[in-house]
């Protein structure tokens, strides 16, 4: 793992209770793919690192570029060069529970697992109220992650692989860890930010950089009769790219368009290009294999 500067074995204890951001979640994350030895799309995830940090008053121990240096160190380490990598920036000072020898505001830690085999469909539970949208700290990643674990393990306790969130007005908002897409047509929509959901990565490209002829993407308010409505379902995430819904709890769903197989060839396309055009960023031990 990546403690700071420090590549380290996973199991040396170099973490301490008295990091108050260890035992309040207090802290931000993000989970990056790595292709071919490049960290996809890193400056997206490194800017929404920065801005929920500000919101959340965590400091961030290092810029993008030494960052950036020192996951590419831990990619070679790992030799990671078709991985996943999370990387997490926890607060060490404030409140009550600060503990002694603390010496720095905060501390980065990352590693890497090797990349899911997601299935080629997934089905959700749903779950009501799960998403307060009027929160300050709405569409922030926090390390507080609990209620999502905890949901994702009933989703699968109970047979699916995921669950939709639903927020404080009955609106869609996201699944446990990946934004939610409604096709109607030719044209994918997705909730808004403010019903709740993170701005994730691959949502964030679908709108803004990814484009394919036959199929467009936009922001619009969702609700469960809608999703019955529409042509298709699918869900986005950094790791699982896009995968079609093939049921949701309580509801009938269609699976008749192709704009889910359109933007998944775009998405790929567009990850072989920023590959190629950030190949500089590849670990010196890694040839692109």
């Amino acid at each position: 793992m990546l403690h700071n500067d420090r590549i380290e074995e996973a199991s040396s204890r170099t973490l301490s209770p008295g990091q108050v951001g260890l035992l309040s979640g207090w802290g931000v994350f993000s989970t990056l793919r790595v292709a071919e030895g490049v960290l996809f799309a890193f400056e997206r995830h490194y800017e929404r690192m920065r801005r929920d940090a500000a919101k959340l008053r965590v400091s961030l121990p290092m810029d993008a570029d030494s960052m950036l240096a020192n996951l590419l160190r831990l990619t070679e380490a790992n030799e990671a060069w078709q991985a996943t990598m999370r990387v997490c920036v926890v607060r060490n000072r404030g409140g009550i529970w600060e503990g002694p020898g603390v010496t720095t505001d905060s501390d980065l830690i990352a590693f890497t697992t090797d990349l899911r085999a997601w299935p080629e469909q997934v089905s959700l539970g749903m779950k009501a109220a799960a998403r307060y949208a009027a929160s300050e700290f709405t569409g922030t990643k926090v390390l507080s992650w609990a209620p999502n674990l905890v949901w994702y393990e009933e989703a699968r306790s109970r047979g699916f692989e995921d669950m939709l969130l639903l927020d404080e007005r009955g609106d869609v908002s996201e699944c446990t860890s990946a934004n939610i897409f409604a096709v109607f047509g030719d044209t994918a929509c997705t909730p808004p930010l403010s019903s709740g959901c993170l701005p994730g990565v691959t949502r964030a490209l679908l709108l803004t950089e990814v484009h394919a002829d036959g199929a467009r993407v936009i922001e619009q308010t969702l609700t469960p009769a809608d999703l019955e409505k529409a042509d298709q379902v699918f869900i986005t995430s950094t790791t699982r790219d896009l995968l079609p819904v093939n049921a949701i709890e309580g509801l009938t769903i269609r699976n008749t368009s192709a704009v889910v197989s359109i933007l998944e060839d775009a998405i790929v396309r567009y990850r072989a290009s920023y590959n190629a055009s950030h190949a500089a960023r590849r670990p010196a031990g890694n040839s692109g294999r």
